[in-house]
Parts: C-alpha cells; structure tokens; sequence
C-alpha cells in the first residue's frame, strides 16, 4: 500500500512539474507573441506611412500639373479675349451705342 501511496505522489510530483513547466512555457510563449506583434503592427504602421506619404506626394504632383495646365490654358483664353477686343472694340462700342440709342 505505501508503495501505489508513493507512486501516487510521485505521479503527482511529477503532474504538478509538467503543469509548471507549461505554465512557465506559455509566459515565454506569450511574451514572444507580444514583442512579435509589436514588432509587426510597428512594420505595419512604418509601411502605412510610407505609403501615405508616397500618395500624398503623387497627388501634390497631380494637383500642381493640373493647376498649371489650367493656368495656362486660362491664360490662353484671357490672351484671346483681349486680342478679339483689340480687333473689335470699336464694333462692340457701335453696337452698344446702337442698342442705347435704338431705345
């Protein structure tokens, strides 16, 4: 009977030593899990703005040439404008002369 006691507590001994042992092993595993994810979501958050910054840059460029192109398509128009006035002024001033006076 002392015998199956002792194994017994032997068993046990060694049950609670496993049951330890995996403990222990599941904070080492856990904190590994952390500094992993950690390290990740630190990556990842570098790469987002990275990218961020890479299409802010793209779209400043976009932005710029098209602000350009418009300005000078803008200027085109007013250079236009002002070229028929120089070659009509004097028949715009009739007409609106003609209408005043027609009234």
């Amino acid at each position: 009977m002392d015998s199956i006691v002792k194994k017994l507590s032997e068993i046990e001994s060694a049950a609670a030593a496993i049951v330890r042992h995996a403990e222990e092993q599941k904070e080492v595993l856990d904190h590994e899990f952390r500094e992993k994810r950690n390290q990740f979501d630190e990556e990842l958050e570098k790469k987002t703005m990275e990218k961020i910054n890479e299409i802010r840059s793209e779209l400043e460029k976009t932005t710029s040439s098209l602000l350009d192109e418009q300005s000078g398509e803008n200027n085109d128009s007013i250079a236009l404008l002002k070229q028929q006035y120089e070659i009509n002024h004097t028949k715009y001033a009739k007409d609106i002369l003609k209408r005043i006076t027609e009234v």
